[in-house]
């Protein structure tokens, strides 16, 4: 009956928002507008699952919405198991990103792949999923402005998609491409992809947390145990400071300076920490011609 435009759905609360989705598809074909209306008891008490999915299917009302649907119906129902026979699964239990990352943790281990191999341009949090996530806290704005990208779809997809960049050249490549599409990037994007890069750099050197405190930026990291902390100290500024857990930077009231600070102890960290023989014979080099004045001036 191509000319229906309206469709009562009665116990709505009864369906499966696959279901759902699917009868409210039946009316409204072409340019005819259509109406569906989802029917539950007055006096009845829906229960959780069942508020969700009528909220869910109410809010997808715009074109193409099946595959939010799907992914809303996924977080309330739960997956099955994807390397498994089960029908039923435990993604609701642990939440969507903590399971696609055990999920591939799960297929690299089939095919035999070990997490002792992986090299930088894969990201450590889906290699190592229960791992603790790397804490920073920063006395800049980081963030993409209304004005600069004023739609909010794009600017949710956007954090996505950073949410997802690897490596450095990622990064790279992401601020010329928003450049490109949206003008010069504002200092809380530039900041945004700063704090991106220092997390690359932090979780390579194995660093907990960078945090701000007394007008100093801390670096706690257990992996400084592991490398040569003397050679390091020589390498950094004079009023740093390095102990076996931690490293003290001075805040400098120019933000260019610190930030450039920070970025270059994280790499230096990470070459001493994968390199550790390379970085010593380099590190006697420097202490031969060290110029303890040469980082004031």
């Amino acid at each position: 009956m191509p000319n229906v435009n309206t469709i009562l759905i009665d116990r709505a609360d009864r369906l499966g928002l696959a279901q759902l989705y699917q009868l409210r598809g039946r009316v409204g074909r072409g340019a005819v507008r259509a109406y569906a209306y989802l029917l539950t008891p007055k006096h009845h008490e829906l229960n959780p699952d069942a508020r969700k999915r009528l909220e869910a299917i109410a809010e997808a009302s715009e074109l193409g919405a099946g595959f939010r649907i799907a992914m809303r119906d996924l977080e309330i129902r739960g997956a099955g198991e994807l390397l498994g026979a089960k029908q039923h699964g435990q993604i609701a239990a642990v939440g969507f990103d903590l399971y696609t990352r055990l999920l591939a943790q799960a297929v690299r281990e089939l095919r035999g792949e070990s997490p002792l191999l992986v090299t930088g341009e894969e990201a450590a949090t889906y290699l190592n999923p229960l791992a603790e996530g790397l804490q920073l806290n920063l006395p800049i704005p980081a963030y993409v402005p209304e004005d600069y990208l004023p739609e909010e779809k794009l600017r949710l997809r956007l954090y996505r998609r950073l949410a997802g960049v690897i490596n450095l050249k990622g990064i790279d490549e992401m601020a010329k491409e928003l450049e490109d599409r949206f003008g010069e990037l504002p200092e809380p994007v530039a900041n945004l992809l700063y704090q991106l890069r220092l997390k690359i750099l932090a979780l390579e050197a194995g660093v907990k947390a960078i945090l701000t405190e007394t007008g100093q930026i801390i670096i706690r990291a257990d992996t400084l145990q592991e490398i040569d902390r003397a050679g390091l100290q020589r390498r950094l500024s004079p009023a740093a400071k390095v102990t076996p857990r931690q490293i003290s930077l001075p805040l400098h009231p120019k933000t260019e300076v610190w930030q450039a600070e920070l970025e270059k102890t994280l790499r230096l960290m990470g070459r001493m920490l994968h390199d550790p023989a390379g970085n010593r014979s380099q590190t006697i080099k420097e202490v031969q011609f060290y110029d303890p004045f040469h980082l004031l001036s």
